[in-house]
C-alpha cells in the first residue's frame, strides 16, 4: 500500500502541530518519523493510521489491489497494524484469548499458531496467563507481536522498545529483520536504536511552522 498526503496539517485549538506536509510513504521501504518529546510524532502517526483527523490536505491510500485508486479510505485499517505505548491490551484475557480475539480482526502472517506466536516474543511460558499479571516488558512484547505479525502490508510502530530490555530490544530488532520485508514500515521515535534499519527519515520539525 501507499500513503500519500498532500499539504496535511493537524491543530489543537489555535496550535498547528504540524503544516503543510506532503509525503509519499511507499510500499517495501521503511521510514522513521523523528523530532524530540512533544513535537508531533506520535500524533502524525495516528493522521496516517486514520485514528486521528487531520485539520486540513489530504490523505489518499493506494492498496496495490486497488491501483486505480477506487478505494473508501475508512477501510484502510484492514490494511494497517500498529504498536504504540497509549494502546491497552485486554487484560483480562489470557495471551491465547487476546491473540485468538485479535485473530478474528487480522490474520497473523504464514497462518502463525499462536503458541507459535507466544515463542516468538520470548512469551511461550505464558500463553495461558492473564494479561494483567504482565510486567510493562511482556505487554510490549505482546504488542509487537500482535502489530508486526499481523498479515498487513502496512505496520506502524510508536516507541516500540518502550519499557524493553536489552534482551527485547534485540528481540525487536529479529522481528523486523524477519518479517519487516516487502512491507511499508513506519516508525515514530527519537531513540535511533528503535529506527536505525529505516531507510528514510522524516523530521516533524521541518513541519513546524508558527502562525498567526
Amino acid at each position: 500500500m501507499k500513503i500519500l498526503l498532500t499539504k496535511v496539517g493537524k491543530r489543537y485549538n489555535r496550535d498547528w502541530i504540524f503544516r503543510h506536509l506532503d509525503y509519499e510513504f511507499s510500499p517495501g521501504n521503511s521510514y522513521a518519523i523523528t523530532g524530540p518529546n512533544g513535537s508531533g510524532k506520535s500524533t502524525l502517526l495516528q493522521v496516517i493510521a486514520g485514528a486521528v483527523v487531520h485539520t486540513e490536505g489530504k490523505l489518499s491510500y493506494y492498496p496495490e489491489a486497488k491501483a486505480n485508486g477506487n478505494f473508501d479510505p475508512a477501510n484502510a485499517y484492514q490494511y494497517l497494524s500498529i504498536a504504540a505505548p497509549y494502546l491497552e491490551l485486554i487484560e483480562e484475557m489470557t495471551l491465547h484469548e487476546f491473540l485468538e480475539f485479535h485473530r478474528h480482526f487480522k490474520p497473523f502472517l504464514n497462518q502463525l499458531s499462536n503458541a507459535e506466536i507466544a515463542s516468538s516474543v520470548g512469551l511461550k511460558t505464558s500463553l495461558n496467563k492473564q494479561i494483567r499479571y504482565f510486567s510493562s516488558g511482556m505487554k510490549q512484547r505482546t504488542k509487537l507481536a500482535q502489530a508486526i505479525l499481523s498479515e498487513t502490508p502496512v505496520v506502524l510502530l510508536d516507541e516500540p522498545c518502550t519499557n524493553l530490555d536489552e534482551e527485547g530490544i534485540a528481540l525487536y530488532h529479529s522481528l523486523i529483520t524477519a518479517y519487516g520485508r516487502n512491507r511499508l514500515l513506519i516508525v515514530s521515535s527519537n531513540d535511533r536504536q528503535e529506527y536505525d534499519f529505516c531507510e528514510k527519515r522524516l523530521s516533524i520539525l521541518d513541519y513546524k511552522i508558527s502562525q498567526l
